[in-house]
């Protein structure tokens, strides 16, 4: 784990010896798990410090001052997949409380075993759709920040996951490039859920390319007929 730890400390983040330890033990986990279900075409081991791994802390810059690390803060990881980027944030964030939301059933059993393998407390894995669980009373505007790796245009992400955060609290969300034109398609749902676009932040890592964080702060409640009907939102997105 050498490349990520002189990668991470270039993000301002020292990783301990022990979190070392950790890194190595998720990685064999994902590469052993991989073999029976598609969790990742990435295996190498140096692609996977730097293409998951680093790529995950990354997300870390969109949070500066007091706000992070913060003993109380809580985040969601919607459609977290492998736990990318939540499991990297919470072995390099300990204090954190983690919830990873997957869709995939036969994922959440790898999830489940990861933060079992890898001792981490204060993190919940939940099995279920971001569109039905945004309407659950103890879900719905309920986290500090909530984060998304998941492959979908800006305006499908922000009704997906702008319904979980709390007044005060911010979406993150990975995306690469010029996203110009995204950004312009999701200002109207931005402002139906709720959220107002902060920065849009350069990770400025040379080995994740052109990396950006998508920050959004939650101003205002999200109407409750919002996200729709499983599906609707990745079909019919709010242009």
């Amino acid at each position: 784990m050498q490349t990520l730890m002189a990668a991470a400390a270039r993000l301002g983040i020292d990783l301990s010896p022990q979190q070392r330890d950790q890194f190595q033990l998720y990685y064999e986990g994902l590469v052993a798990w991989n073999r029976r279900m598609n969790l990742t075409a990435i295996t190498d081991y140096e692609e996977v410090q730097i293409k998951h791994f680093l790529d995950s802390l990354s997300v870390s810059l969109a949070f500066k001052g007091n706000y992070w690390p913060n003993p109380q803060l809580s985040l969601l990881d919607v459609g977290t997949g492998a736990g990318l980027p939540g499991i990297p944030l919470k072995i390099a964030f300990p204090e954190i409380r983690l919830t990873l939301l997957e869709s995939v059933a036969k994922k959440t059993a790898f999830l489940n075993d990861m933060v079992r393998r890898l001792g981490l407390g204060a993190t919940e894995v939940i099995a279920g759709r971001a569109e039905e669980l945004a309407h659950s009373q103890s879900h719905r505007e309920h986290f500090d920040v909530v984060t998304s790796r998941a492959v979908a245009v800006l305006a499908t992400l922000v009704e997906l996951t702008l319904p979980f955060c709390k007044l005060g609290g911010r979406l993150v969300a990975q995306k690469q490039g010029n996203i110009e034109p995204e950004l312009e398609q999701a200002r109207k749902a931005m402002n139906i859920m709720g959220g107002k676009l902060s920065e849009v932040c350069p990770v400025g890592v040379e080995e994740l390319g052109g990396r950006l964080l998508v920050i959004i702060d939650k101003v205002a409640p999200t109407p409750q007929g919002y996200p729709r009907r499983p599906g609707i939102p990745r079909k019919r997105p709010i242009l």
